[in-house]
C-alpha cells in the first residue's frame, strides 16, 4: 500500500503544512500562532486574533508592531533596512533585540520562531481572525 504517511496516521496535510510561531504576550502568556512562508509575521497575528496594535497597517510609519527575538532568531532574519532602523531609534526601550513585525517575512527556516510582543505594542482590544 502507498500513500502519505501523515494521511495514514490521520493528520490532514493542510494542518502538516502549517509552520509555528511561538509569541509571548505582555501578560507572560505564550502562545502558538500557526505561519506560512511569505506573509509578515504582522499579518499572521492579525489573522489568528493577536491584539497587536500595527496602528499604519504595517507600512513601517508608526512603530507599534514592535517586537522582541531572541539572538539565536536574530541571526535567521535578514538585517533591519534603514527605515525600520529609524522607526525603531524613535522607542524608548528599544534595545538590540527589537524588530517591527510589519518587516519581518516569515519562512520555512523560522519555523518555531520565538519572540515577545512588547507591551506599547498591545491593544486591549483582541483583533478578530479572518475566516
Amino acid at each position: 500500500m502507498t500513500g502519505n504517511v501523515d494521511s495514514v496516521k490521520g493528520i490532514d496535510e493542510t494542518e502538516a503544512a502549517f509552520l509555528k510561531m511561538n509569541v509571548k504576550l505582555g501578560s507572560g502568556e505564550t502562545i502558538v500562532v500557526d505561519a506560512v512562508p511569505e506573509m509578515r509575521i504582522l499579518d499572521l497575528l492579525r489573522a489568528s486574533g493577536v491584539p497587536i496594535k500595527a496602528e499604519c497597517g504595517g507600512a513601517c510609519v508608526c512603530a507599534t508592531c514592535h517586537i522582541r527575538l531572541p539572538e539565536k532568531w536574530l541571526a535567521l532574519i535578514p538585517k533591519a533596512n534603514e527605515e525600520e532602523l529609524h522607526k525603531l531609534d524613535e522607542i524608548p526601550g528599544a534595545d538590540d533585540s527589537s524588530r517591527l513585525a510589519c518587516q519581518i517575512e516569515m519562512t520555512e527556516e523560522l519555523d518555531g520562531l520565538e519572540f515577545e510582543i512588547t507591551a506599547d505594542s498591545l491593544s486591549d482590544v483582541k483583533v478578530e481572525a479572518a475566516g
